[in-house]
């Protein structure tokens, strides 16, 4: 469903009026779960979400992704200038229960790293679509945006 109430929050994340808001599953502790997808960005099947900046893309995990993994402990990420293939695994998410890969959307050239994830690995936890972000990559080709999924997609890509 679409969030009708812009600047209100929900599990303590604030929600705009592009924020899609999918959930009702009940967990394991018998609470249910909601999962903040915004509207404005793109994603992966396998849970990156990109934000598009003229010719480059900001690349981070999504609220899903890090709800699912717990707290992050550490972050680990290409050096800047690092070309990446479409699919390649190019960093580490930490945390207390697992570490999984993130994956390039795209081909492209890594511009910028979070340099703040170092000594702050919690704020892909805390504020996973914006300080929390990864990495920016110069896209190599535009086309490689072609096959990301709308904010629709990827929550549907969640009930599969």
């Amino acid at each position: 469903m679409l969030c009708p109430t812009a600047g209100s929050t929900i599990s303590g994340k604030s929600v705009t009026k592009s924020t899609f808001i999918t959930g009702g599953e009940r967990t394991a502790l018998g609470k249910t779960a909601f999962v903040n997808i915004p509207g404005d960005l793109k994603y992966t099947k396998s849970h990156e979400w990109v934000r598009v900046e003229g010719d480059v893309a900001v690349i981070g995990i999504t609220d899903h992704a890090q709800s699912e993994m717990g707290d992050v402990v550490f972050v680990d990420l290409p050096e800047v200038g690092r070309h990446l293939s479409a699919e390649e695994g190019f960093g580490t998410v930490e945390s207390v229960k697992t570490v999984s890969d993130v994956y390039a959307p795209f081909a492209g050239e890594v511009v910028e790293t979070n340099g703040s994830l170092g000594a702050q690995s919690e704020l892909v936890n805390s504020d996973p679509y914006g300080e929390g972000w990864l990495v920016k990559v110069k896209l190599d080709d535009a086309s490689g945006l072609d096959g990301l999924l709308s904010a629709e997609g990827y929550a549907a890509s969640l009930n599969d």
